[in-house]
């Protein structure tokens, strides 16, 4: 059996966690973190730590670019 194109086969061990770092303030975590926001913005995400998140909420919701804020 051949493994699908791009596939891994590494005999089925689990992926290393995704570290994630705010795009604002730099703060980096192992991923998922159920308290950090991700936005879409230009076509490229970006993930805001809790503390980045909170002190900018008004903006996140009123869907402006983190530019702005």
């Amino acid at each position: 059996m051949t493994s699908p194109p791009g596939g891994n086969d590494d005999g089925g061990s689990a992926a290393e966690p995704e570290r994630l770092v705010c795009a604002r303030c730099g703060t980096s975590a192992e991923a998922p973190r159920l308290t950090w926001t991700c936005s879409v913005e230009h076509s490229a995400r970006r993930d805001f730590c809790e503390t980045c998140s909170r002190e900018n909420l008004r903006s996140i919701e009123g869907r402006l670019d983190s530019d702005w804020w």
